[in-house]
């Protein structure tokens, strides 16, 4: 049985390919390249890619991304498609569920709105739903760097607090559009943010996310 995760590493794939390797992306400084780079070594170097929050083993990782950096792109495509190698923990169905859903239908937001020809994709129920449990169990994670207090809300009236606090603004939307803003991506989510002005436009300015 498909999974979310596999659908959306699968669309992420295509649209990295479709794109071509010097296109923009919602990654400050990251074209499409990067982007393969960084999805494939988080999954098949696992010993490097813990150099994003490791300090000691950061420039590991650089050495790493440059080794991946000088393949040709058709490569990293392929390897994101064809999935981890069979030891990685990745490898397995609820590792991959809990970890790469989220990742990859982000990274497919990161490039599809970079283009500016770009249009809304349309959702089915459960992987809305499927998104909200995920940001209902991060959203503390994820807001904690907002400056002021922060409520996400869906339209059907579900709501997380992403972090306490006074001023609050209230960001209503689809769980798509609420995660998009949760992990730094506010320009390119289609929200409406209720509250003081002032509030909003600092949102606005955060560097949500992890």
């Amino acid at each position: 049985m498909s999974t979310h995760a596999k659908r959306e590493r699968l669309l992420l794939a295509d649209l990295l390919e479709g794109a071509g390797p010097e296109a923009p992306t919602l990654c400050e400084g990251w074209k499409t390249r990067d982007l393969a780079v960084h999805v494939v070594v988080r999954e098949r170097r696992g010993d490097a890619a813990a150099g994003t929050v490791i300090k000691p083993l950061a420039a590991r990782l650089e050495r790493v991304r440059a080794e991946f950096v000088a393949k040709p792109y058709e490569e990293l495509i392929q390897l994101l498609r064809t999935g981890p190698p069979r030891l990685s923990p990745f490898a397995l169905k609820q590792v991959d569920e809990a970890a790469n859903t989220v990742e990859f239908f982000v990274h497919a937001e990161d490039v599809r709105r970079a283009q500016p020809d770009w249009t809304p994709r349309e959702l089915d129920p459960v992987f809305s739903d499927a998104l909200w449990q995920r940001l209902e169990s991060t959203a503390r994670v994820l807001g904690r760097r907002s400056p002021v207090g922060l409520v996400l809300r869906r339209p059907n009236g579900q709501t997380v607090v992403a972090r306490k606090g006074t001023p609050v603004v209230t960001a209503v939307g689809e769980p798509a559009e609420l995660l998009l803003l949760a992990t730094g991506r506010q320009d390119a989510a289609r929200l409406e943010l209720d509250g003081d002005k002032e509030a909003v436009a600092r949102v606005h300015e955060a560097k949500l996310g992890l």
